[in-house]
């Protein structure tokens, strides 16, 4: 991983990095509860104890994100907007402090979305409201008895006002010109649904984010399909987002896997949705030497095919992470260019419900280089991709248990009717970007080194 100095340019905040940083000393941690000693050198991962992860900004070719001015976050944040959080209420209020004034968030230990004003777990009984009961909602809905139609009436609206609850406490918005950081190799933000929400320039690196945790899913019966449980949260939601650098992070369902819940009406009662999503005509995003990890829907860039305002966005470079134990969307993409390089793919022995890894959809433009796939040996190379009105795939350098692959060959050569042939010529091709190392090479440093408190 490559880094920039805080001074990397982008024109519309140039003079004001260069005013704050002119008089700036070694930046002092201000926490909304101050603590002593929590200077720069907290924010240090790896083995460099002066290095502030915080004061960097993304380096000028590292994919999409630094196009068109870069992303810097909170790198000029002043002392006074430098905070050190420990808990959801400390968190809260220095992303709400100064408005878009560049702020940078550094995340000590773990803070749990679920807790109350005064620091108190929470769980799902008290989010519960007017009279909600899971028991109660079963008998309600049951298809036998219910039919097809989407659930009404009092549980239905009782699960409504209790979901809006817990929304109010892990639903975290983070605005422009932040950088938020996690402080050493083990900063937790567990429970939350981080929403990166019509907000530009914005930095988060080095945290495990973990079980965004929905204690109300709602049943959606599909008549034309198969019916689900549907639920609220991802873990980080980028919608309507522009130049955001996600570095360095670890994203699970740790705590509350999905493959413990129960099967209810024939379905797992999943708790969990995206591990990260960037949808609503997100633009200009990077993610690197990331890990996400023991999850379904792991990554959704664009989110509907009638969206077609995300013509000419969703632009993503996804380079050096890992997907580990991944039932699908890794990612499955709509619209974007999306440059996929250098990532390292592992399903484990004993999964058995792996669908895909790239999802093709409508006019998506994927640009694949030197990816690694590790699958048992009832997984093929051909079920690596999955086609739905997509048509073109460009890919190359492919490592499938060792082997170089043709994906877009074998997808075309294996795959019914059902799915059309994919084409390599996506339009484009990727200028901002690092070196492309071999596939072999990036599955041996990404094992080593993607994810929370690895920056080296």
């Amino acid at each position: 991983m490559r880094r920039a100095p805080a001074t990397t340019p982008r024109a519309v905040r140039l003079a004001l990095a260069l005013a704050l940083f002119a008089g700036l000393a070694a930046p002092g941690a201000r926490a909304a509860e101050p603590a002593a000693g929590a200077g720069a050198a907290e924010a240090t991962a790896g083995r460099d104890p002066g290095r502030d992860l915080g004061r960097e900004t993304l380096a000028a070719d590292d994919g999409w994100a630094a196009a068109e001015g870069g992303t810097t976050g909170g790198a000029a944040a002043d002392e006074a907007h430098v905070f050190t959080v420990r808990s959801r209420g400390e968190l809260v209020r220095a992303l709400d402090a100064g408005g878009d004034t560049p702020k940078i968030i550094r995340i000590a230990g773990t803070i749990d979305a679920n807790t109350d004003d005064r620091g108190r777990p929470l769980d799902c009984s008290d989010y519960a409201t007017d009279g909600y009961d899971l028991t109660a909602y079963l008998a309600a809905y049951d298809p036998r008895t219910w039919g097809g139609a989407k659930p009404s009436g009092p549980q239905e609206e009782a699960r409504r006002a209790s979901a809006a609850r817990q929304a109010e406490r892990v639903e975290i918005a983070v605005g422009s010109n932040t950088t938020l950081v996690g402080l050493g190799e083990n900063a937790v933000l567990t429970g939350a649904s981080l929403r990166v929400d019509g907000a530009d320039n914005v930095i988060v690196r080095n945290l495990h984010l973990r079980d965004a945790y929905d204690c109300f899913p709602v049943w959606q019966p599909n008549q034309g399909g198969l019916s689900d449980w549907k639920t609220a949260y991802d873990n980080l939601w980028l919608r309507g987002a522009t130049h955001v650098w996600i570095d360095h992070v670890t994203v699970s369902d740790r705590g509350h896997p999905d493959d413990r819940e129960p099967t209810l009406f024939g379905r797992n009662y999943l708790r969990h949705d995206g591990l990260l999503d960037i949808t609503n005509g997100s633009d200009l995003i990077t993610v690197s030497w990331s890990r996400f990890a023991d999850h379904d829907k792991a990554m959704l860039i664009g989110n509907s095919d009638s969206a077609t305002g995300d013509r000419g966005r969703l632009r993503v470079t996804l380079h050096h992470n890992a997907f580990e134990n991944v039932v699908q969307r890794a990612p499955r993409v709509r619209f974007g260019q999306v440059h996929v390089y250098n990532n390292r793919y592992v399903v484990p022995e004993n999964a058995h419900d792996y669908r895909y890894s790239w999802g093709i959809s409508t006019e998506s433009a994927v640009y694949a280089e030197n990816n690694a796939f590790t699958t048992p040996g009832h997984i093929e190379a051909a079920d690596l991709v999955k086609s739905w009105n997509g048509s073109t795939l460009h890919q190359t350098g492919t490592l499938f248990n060792g082997y170089p692959v043709d994906l877009l060959t074998i997808h075309n050569a294996y795959n019914s009717g059902s799915e059309r042939d994919l084409t390599a010529d996506v339009g484009w091709t990727p200028a901002l970007h690092g070196r492309v190392d071999s596939a072999q090479r990036a599955d041996h440093d990404v094992a080593r080194g993607a994810g929370a408190g690895r920056i080296r």
